[in-house]
């Protein structure tokens, strides 16, 4: 019996190895990427907080020149009230009582104090 033999030319070649393609970029390229989103990102980061710093100093500096503002309406209320008052006593009593020892106006205190609370 004839042994067999390979053809003339010889066998295909076997692939025993992997031929995957290569598919997105280096890794390199990814880093690069997320180096450069993230610097971006705390730049933006920075001038949005010294903005929100600005901001808040700018907030605070408008409280203050508008402090003085405030103070004369609560000192015109005070005033209509203590005349309302009077007022009120006069029509009451029918005389104006003198509670205080001094005509001088005092701002009213309120003052809160809690309930004693017993166990």
């Amino acid at each position: 019996m004839p042994q067999d033999m390979p053809p003339a030319g010889g066998y295909h070649q076997v692939q025993y190895k992997r031929n995957v393609p290569v598919r997105g970029f280096r890794p390199i390229v990814y880093l690069a990427g997320m180096v450069g989103a993230v610097s971006y990102g705390l730049y933006k980061q920075y001038y949005s907080m010294r903005e929100m710093h600005e901001l808040g100093r700018e907030k605070l500096w408008g409280r203050l020149h508008i402090i003085p503002l405030l103070q004369a309406e609560e000192d015109r209320d005070q005033v209509r009230r203590y005349y309302a008052d009077k007022a009120r006593e006069q029509e009451l009593f029918g005389s104006e009582n003198r509670v205080y020892n001094s005509d001088r106006f005092v701002r009213p205190t309120f003052a809160y104090t809690p309930s004693q609370v017993t166990e």
